[in-house]
């Protein structure tokens, strides 16, 4: 279902809580500034048992090396929505990019009981909605944080866009981690409501993947600070949501 879909390539919180202040600067890396607040809103298509249309918006928050990721997807009308989700990625910032502490998911589907979940990440160990406990991989990201961790890596490394590079993500679902691979398959123009759009575009390749396993690709714009102009979750060839960057990313000034 869309539901499942929009859950698997990128996790949420309902009540995240206030990123603590921290006089200390953020690290940096390469001289790369972590950005303040920063908002990316897309326009959502898809397919579910036919056209499904909505909103989706991705949010970066940060308080010295402290951050937060939201990830808000509304599908159908604001004022009766089918499906709303919000998945949340909290922790600090260290010189290799985010360091994931807890992330959490908050959905409603339309006649249904609502659904949470939430991931913790301690010092060795992530503790996934099951209460299972796994040893905690270097770098591992959680389904927020993914999107901006890639950001960084590529900011101080742009070299990594290369068409037919690679590049690993240690990924933390709700229920298992896996590694994620995502191959430079092309470079591509994106149409977008503010103009071209100049990206490269990336596919998943998970090790141990599943058949029934989602897919998320990623199209990653350098000249919007390498964020994601276009995120589309797959499940088959018949279900899945496509989001669309829909005007040039929100921003102020870092702290």
């Amino acid at each position: 279902a869309v539901a499942v879909a929009v859950a698997a390539a990128v996790e949420p919180a309902p009540e995240a809580a206030t990123p603590a202040v921290n006089s200390e600067p953020a690290p940096a890396a390469n001289n790369f500034v972590w950005p303040g607040p920063t908002r990316l809103s897309y326009v959502l298509t898809g397919n579910y048992r036919g056209e499904i249309h909505g909103k989706a918006q991705v949010e970066w928050q940060r308080v010295g090396s402290r951050y937060q990721v939201h990830l808000d997807v509304l599908v159908g009308l604001p004022v009766a929505p089918l499906i709303t989700r919000r998945m949340s990625s909290e922790g600090s910032i260290a010189p290799e990019g985010l360091v994931p502490e807890r992330f959490e998911e908050d959905t409603k589907i339309m006649f249904r009981d609502r659904r949470r979940l939430s991931v913790r990440f301690e010092p060795d160990t992530v503790v996934l909605a099951n209460g299972q406990r796994q040893a905690r991989p270097i770098g591992v990201q959680d389904s927020a944080s993914q999107f901006v961790q890639l950001s960084y890596l590529f900011s101080i490394n742009p070299a990594l866009l290369k068409v037919g590079g690679t590049v690993q993500v240690p990924l933390a679902l709700a229920r298992k981690i896996d590694t994620w691979t995502y191959d430079v398959v092309a470079e591509e123009v994106l149409p977008t409501p503010f103009g071209q759009v100049a990206s490269y575009h990336l596919k998943p390749r998970r090790v141990g993947q599943n058949t029934n396993d989602l897919t998320a690709e990623m199209w990653i714009a350098p000249s919007l600070q390498y964020l994601p102009a276009r995120i589309r979750i797959r499940q088959d060839a018949d279900t899945f949501i496509d989001m669309l960057i829909e005007r040039k990313p929100q921003l102020a000034a870092a702290n």
